[in-house]
């Protein structure tokens, strides 16, 4: 059994799993969207969280009708999401600890927040 990172899957493989051609993979990785790892030989691998990635950007391109540019917005955000996530399990952890302890730590005490603005554009 292969760990969710770890790069096995060859091109054709990948293709022939997601039901696209190999140039649509080599597309994606021009625009950015997936980066798969190489061999020594620069053969593409592609581990199952690439695959899963991709998975994604062909529910957004051919159910939702979402351009590559409007792809790419969507994993910027979804991926600033998936840290501030973490961020919040963590100061939720840190929270259950200080609750615990009954104290909190001076270089603790100052919370600061950051603003992040979301712009949509309607036609």
């Amino acid at each position: 059994m292969h760990s969710y990172d770890e790069p096995v899957y060859l091109i054709s493989v990948v293709a022939t799993m997601l039901d696209i051609h190999p140039q649509t993979l080599r597309q994606y990785e021009r625009e950015g969207l997936v980066e798969p790892s190489r061999t020594q030989g620069r053969m593409r691998l592609y581990s199952q969280r690439d695959i899963d990635r991709m998975k994604l950007i062909l529910r957004l391109t051919r159910q939702m009708g979402v351009n590559l540019a409007g792809v790419d917005i969507v994993l910027q955000l979804k991926e600033q999401i998936d840290e501030m996530q973490a961020e919040i399990d963590q100061l939720r952890d840190e929270l259950s600890r200080v609750n615990r302890n009954g104290s909190v730590h001076v270089s603790k005490a100052l919370v600061t927040k950051s603003n992040c603005d979301i712009i949509i554009f309607e036609e």
